[in-house]
């Protein structure tokens, strides 16, 4: 799976303007947490190459760009948490989940 590192907040308005095309996928990663480990492995073994017409995925380690997460939770009026899936379209989140109830049949259905 390929995701496109959010690592600068200026990449929020390329997301915003990407989510009027098709979906896009925020995954809030904790690279301490084992649960956050166990969330990204769990997308990343269910992913498919098709999903990638569908939603795009980024992903954004919010231990080394905690700025940015913040930013995340203001822009898009979500609780900041992680692991958390946010997804955008038309430069507003429609769903949000986190810690277990990260799931891809879930998150592919809401697409």
């Amino acid at each position: 799976m390929e995701w496109i590192k959010l690592e600068d907040a200026a990449q929020l308005q390329e997301l915003k303007k990407r989510s009027e095309e098709r979906p896009v996928l925020i995954f809030k990663h904790s690279t301490r947490c084992s649960i956050s480990s166990m969330a990204l492995e769990r997308l990343r073994r269910n992913w498919k190459i098709e999903d990638f017409d569908k939603v795009t995925p980024y992903y954004l380690d919010l231990i080394n760009y905690r700025d940015i997460s913040n930013l995340i939770a203001r822009e898009f009026e979500v609780f900041h948490q992680s692991p958390q899936v946010i997804l955008v379209k038309d430069g507003k989140a429609f769903y949000d989940t986190s810690h277990m109830g990260i799931s891809y049949p879930d998150i592919m259905s809401r697409i």
